[in-house]
C-alpha cells in the first residue's frame, strides 16, 4: 500500500538539478566548442599530390584548440556551478 505524502503533511517539491544560470553557461561553452571546431576545419587540398601549407596557419594550430579548451573549461564550470549558494 502506498503512502500519500499529502496526508502526512510532507510535500516534496521536484526541482531540476541545473538552474537557468547553469544552462546559460552551458550554452556559452557549447558556442566556444562549436566555434573552435569550425575554425579547425578545412585547409586541405583537393588534390592529394599537392601539399597545402594553409593547414598549419595560426587559426588551426593555436586559436581553434584554445577555443575548444576554453569551451571545455566553461562546461566544467557550468556543471559545478551551484546557483543556490548564498553570498556572505
Amino acid at each position: 500500500m502506498k503512502k500519500n505524502n499529502t496526508t502526512t503533511g510532507e510535500s516534496t517539491k521536484k526541482e531540476f538539478i541545473f538552474q537557468k544560470k547553469n544552462y546559460i553557461f552551458m550554452a556559452i561553452g557549447l558556442a566556444f566548442l562549436t566555434l573552435g571546431f569550425v575554425l579547425m576545419s578545412g585547409g586541405g587540398s583537393d588534390d592529394p599530390n599537392v601539399f597545402n601549407p594553409e593547414i598549419y596557419n595560426f587559426r588551426r594550430i593555436r586559436l581553434a584548440p584554445t577555443l575548444v579548451l576554453i569551451g571545455l573549461g566553461i562546461e566544467v564550470y557550468a556543471i559545478l556551478l551551484n546557483p543556490h549558494k548564498k553570498k556572505n
